[in-house]
């Protein structure tokens, strides 16, 4: 009983099928995997963006909640969550290094700029025009 026929693309076209999601899944969750490893300092950038959410909780407010909500909203809804917590974490980093007492408009537009990889920020200069946000004062961190 040898394999011919339909049968044999059959199999054949599930072998790759199941052979590139399984290498597609490996691929994020390696990446996953790095971002979770101890660097220099013992902690990983996971764990150092948990403590930056918990040292700033208390400085956000509603309305700074709501706008980084609105701010994600392009991101697709499977990543949303996982954005939202890396972007809130780069902000609740630069609110530490600035000793701010709240959460406003520019941390969160100079956080998500910072956060977030170049080949986005063509998107988000279309949906912070979107929301009538002048852009002119972070054209410098749209270049870095």
């Amino acid at each position: 009983m040898g394999l011919e026929g339909w049968f044999l693309w059959f199999i054949l076209f599930w072998v790759v099928v199941l052979v590139s999601l399984m290498g597609i899944g490996g691929f994020f969750m390696f990446r996953k995997f790095l971002k979770a490893l101890p660097k220099q300092d013992g902690k990983s950038d996971l764990d150092w963006q948990a403590i930056y959410l918990d040292k700033t909780i208390h400085l956000w407010g509603d309305e700074e909640k709501e706008l980084l909500s609105e701010l994600v909203s392009p991101v697709p809804e499977l990543f949303r969550q996982v954005a939202k917590e890396k972007i809130a974490g780069k902000i609740g980093e630069i609110a530490i290094e600035e000793h701010a007492t709240k959460i406003d408009l520019d941390l969160i537009i100079r956080g998500y700029i910072i956060a977030s990889p170049k080949r986005d920020h063509k998107f988000l200069r279309k949906k912070l025009k979107e929301m009538e946000i002048d852009t002119t004062h972070y054209d410098h961190l749209f270049e870095v």
